[in-house]
């Protein structure tokens, strides 16, 4: 019995011994621990990023061969450093601190020590890697550009940091990844999978062949390509019309929220963020504090918006019933608050003014009278705020629009809070911030927020979030997110006497752009003349006037909506409108009739403008009354 009971446990302790080694070796195996296994040897191969393309099937992006040397600080036996280090074009200090860093990051695992070799460094290095223990050529692929536009938008990759290693597990140091615009947001989408090859090594630390056989080793797989909604031609264009100037541009399609170009100028050549040049070449780009080319003005730029918001107020006129389209309204080349004139005059010619008048004149006198009819409507003026701001921002203003881009501001759509805390609760009324009603004073909006304000004007009342994908692998995108129509506030019938008014912008002797119309178009738009301060040696200075201008075509059947903000570019007809009329016509016709429009703004730059002495940003103070 004893020897029964001796034999069952010795059998029992057996089998949980091989069930517990083979838990380990079957359920509970992980890639991580082949990575610590000093015996293994874990090589990566790194898949081809998806080819980026335009709305139209043109190649924005593709990838080219690069090469980078790579070391396993546990492997590195001593070498000739001076040969080595002039095969690769390094110097002596740099080798030791890039070894230094590897061995902190691990010893076993690889780094880069060397990235993007040139052709003819690899090929002499090539033959002589033998000589180099610890040391080996991994092959990747880089980007290359067939468009010198659109840098913006498509962003750029780099080298991941030690918080992009701390935060995702999936990089290995080395690694690219993409850092801003189109290559980040779907950074998941274009980099693919990549594969891993384990070897197996002996007693000795020599490679004997694949661990299991290559059992465990897969195969990468390349990133997706996709399509952007972006017309190459139409970004490029656009580009070029912006030379020599500050700003941004950015032109939707009404009828999907579809971004047709991402203008921010000054801009780059995207290909000088590639090879081994990208480090100094973005020092250059990011640390120009004056031009600013690394900072994207069409998604970040927030300046009032001027006469475009005009429209906006009028739509609250008419949507709270306070004014009608044939009401007149006196402009007094100004207008009155109480028995006191204000000090900002008005361009139109003074007399009276109905809306349409008031809209294609740009009179400011009758857009602050329809402002106080809106908060005259109200007892009480916290009443007549909450009702006028949201009416404002059901239009996409005052907040992020969720567009699939990674940059991006909210602008800023003021409310009774913000008020409240400047003057106190209670303590104001609509003539303290009556400036707000023509786009001045503490509005702020972005040149994207502008264009969807343009969107779901010409809709009539309703617009999509704005989105710069199109298509993945061929598959339209789904995401109701960006197929959805978001309403404003605004009944349609109202848009109608709007639009009128804009089109008469163009169509109508007085309008503020009558000389910027396009054979064959019909289209409607409002100019924008923004006021522009900033502080020098502590002074509030008044300085050039920014140009603003919105529009959209054809009236009938909208297929572009845009919105144009150059920086100290006068008044907007002059800089910013001539730009819409081309970009319309381009997008629309795919030719330019109007030559004498284009050779001048492609001609015209406002370098000396921009070569003033101020200093600062432009900033938005606060007045109690006008």
């Amino acid at each position: 019995m004893k020897k029964v009971l001796l034999s069952s446990i010795v059998i029992l302790i057996g089998i949980t011994f091989i069930g517990r080694l083979s838990f380990l070796q079957v359920f509970s195996f992980s890639p991580n621990q082949i990575l610590e296994d000093p015996a293994i040897k874990t090589l990566y191969d790194f898949p081809e990023r998806g080819y980026i393309y335009d709305r139209n099937g043109e190649l924005l992006v593709a990838n080219q061969a690069a090469y980078d040397v790579m070391v396993i600080p546990r492997d590195v036996k001593p070498l000739d450093t001076l040969e080595f280090c002039n095969l690769v074009g390094l110097n002596k200090d740099k080798f030791l601190s890039n070894l230094k860093k590897a061995k902190v990051y691990s010893p076993r695992l690889p780094s880069v020590m060397v990235s993007q070799l040139s052709k003819e460094d690899y090929a002499r290095l090539q033959e002589k890697m033998r000589k180099y223990a610890g040391f080996y050529i991994q092959k990747r692929s880089l980007r290359y550009y067939d468009t010198k536009g659109a840098a913006n938008a498509l962003g750029y990759i780099s080298e991941v940091t030690p918080a992009d290693l701390r935060k995702n597990p999936y990089y290995e140091q080395g690694e690219l990844k993409g850092k801003t615009g189109v290559e980040k947001y779907y950074e998941n989408i274009l980099r693919g999978t990549k594969g891993v090859k384990y070897i197996q090594k002996d007693r000795f630390n020599r490679d004997i062949g694949p661990y299991k056989g290559g059992a465990l080793d897969t195969l990468p797989k390349p990133g997706k390509e996709i399509y952007l909604t972006i017309d190459k031609k139409l970004q490029e264009y656009g580009e070029k019309l912006m030379k020599g100037k500050r700003g941004g541009i950015v032109a939707l399609d009404p009828s999907s929220g579809e971004i047709l170009s991402l203008i921010s100028g000054p801009t780059y050549d995207p290909a000088l963020l590639v090879g081994r040049e990208r480090s100094a070449n973005y020092n250059k780009l990011y640390y120009d504090s004056i031009a600013k080319p690394t900072w994207d003005r069409s998604l970040e730029a927030q300046e009032s918006p001027g006469s475009p918001f005009k429209v906006i107020n009028a739509l609250i006129g008419l949507q709270e019933n306070v004014i009608t389209p044939k009401e007149k309204i006196r402009c007094y080349n100004g207008f009155y608050v109480g028995k006191k004139r204000t000090k900002r005059g008005c361009h139109c010619g003074g007399g009276l003014r109905d809306m349409n008048s008031g809209i294609y004149q740009s009179c400011n006198a009758y857009f602050a009278g329809t402002f106080k009819k809106i908060f005259d409507k109200y007892n009480k003026t916290d009443d007549a705020m909450d009702v006028w701001k949201k009416h404002v921002q059901s239009f996409g203003l005052g907040d992020y629009l969720g567009t699939d881009l990674p940059a991006g501001r909210r602008g800023r759509i003021p409310g009774k809070e913000y008020y409240d805390r400047i003057y106190g609760d209670n303590r104001w009324t609509w003539s303290y911030i009556v400036s707000i009603s023509f786009g001045q004073g503490e509005v702020a909006t972005t040149p994207i927020q502008l264009a969807n304000m343009t969107a779901a004007i010409a809709n009539k009342g309703f617009y999509y979030t704005p989105h710069i994908l199109k298509k993945i692998e061929g598959k339209p995108i789904t995401d109701p997110k960006y197929t959805q129509r978001k309403y404003t506030t605004i009944d349609r019938e109202n848009f109608v006497p709007i639009i009128e008014g804009m089109q008469n912008v163009y169509n109508k002797k007085g309008g503020t752009a009558h000389w910027l119309g396009v054979p064959g178009i019909n289209i409607a738009g409002k100019t924008g003349t923004v006021e522009n301060f900033t502080r020098i040696n502590g002074v509030r200075t008044q300085l050039t006037d920014h140009s603003m201008f919105i529009a959209f075509a054809p009236i009938e059947n909208p297929k572009i909506a845009l919105a144009i903000f150059i920086e100290h570019g006068y008044y907007g007809g002059r800089y910013a409108g001539h730009i819409a009329s081309l970009m319309i016509e381009k997008y629309l016709k795919g030719e330019i009739t109007r030559k004498d429009l284009e050779k001048k703004m492609l001609e015209k730059t406002l370098e000396k403008e921009y070569a003033k002495p101020y200093s600062g940003e432009p900033f938005i103070i606060n007045e109690k009354s006008w």
